[in-house]
């Protein structure tokens, strides 16, 4: 979906600087498909401490971050009685610590400029119970609050925050979430009226519109991208 968000974003006008921990040199045919206006930068968000050194440099090497995406994400598919202390504070430092970090360091900046946009990737699983995913649902289930509230703390100062909750769409994650997985897949399928997953670009344009002028008065909503799951029977 990262880098679906990425193509729409591009196509759009926007530069976009791709975030992930894996080498820049694993990323070069990518950019090169990319084109101008795309960079990649190696950075681990669940290292908190080193988050404002890391905007900083982003910042001096390529200019003001108008649009934040919290996207970055792992998944731990186990039982209550077999996730670790280890397997659930994972989940929760890469999504919640991790985005909480890279809002905090780039909100005084777009508070200075009196514009920005942040958005969160939430979930089905902030809306809806699965077993199994109990680090991830949290996680997810806690990116509604950090929605509202940022929303209701920075909005008088030009920055929108909202988020995406997308359904169930094509993309390693859910292969790694449903592989194997027959009646979970069915279940899915069963209960999204249009009867499929989603595409990566159902998620990226939705993106784009959240953070465009376009959306100008759209503020502190998380705007499901689903097929319509939440309401399917």
């Amino acid at each position: 979906m990262g880098l679906a968000m990425t193509k729409c974003f591009l196509s759009a006008g926007a530069e976009v600087i791709m975030v992930g921990s894996a080498p820049a040199d694993s990323r070069q045919d990518v950019l090169k498909e990319l084109g101008q206006g795309a960079y990649y930068r190696q950075f681990n968000v669940a290292e908190t401490d080193k988050t404002e050194a890391f905007v900083t440099e982003l910042e001096r090497e390529i200019g003001p971050i108008s649009i934040l995406i919290n996207n970055a994400g792992v998944h731990c598919k186990k039982p209550i009685e077999n996730m670790t202390d280890d397997d659930f504070r994972q989940v929760l430092d890469v999504h919640v610590m991790g985005a909480f970090s890279l809002a905090r360091a780039l909100i005084p900046r777009m508070k200075a400029r009196g514009k920005g946009n942040i958005l969160f990737q939430a979930s089905m699983t902030s809306f809806i119970g699965q077993p199994n995913v109990i680090a991830y649902s949290t996680a997810k289930s806690g990116y509604l609050g950090m929605v509202r509230t940022l929303a209701s703390e920075v909005s008088a100062y030009g920055i929108r925050v909202n988020g995406i909750a997308p359904g169930w769409i094509e993309t390693p994650m859910l292969h790694q979430a449903l592989d194997g997985d027959e009646p979970r897949k069915n279940k899915i399928l069963g209960r999204t009226p249009m009867g499929r997953f989603g595409q990566p670009e159902d998620i990226g344009w939705a993106a784009v519109y959240l953070c465009s002028p376009a959306a100008s008065f759209v503020n502190g909503v998380v705007l499901p991208v689903d097929g319509g799951a939440l309401i399917g029977f």
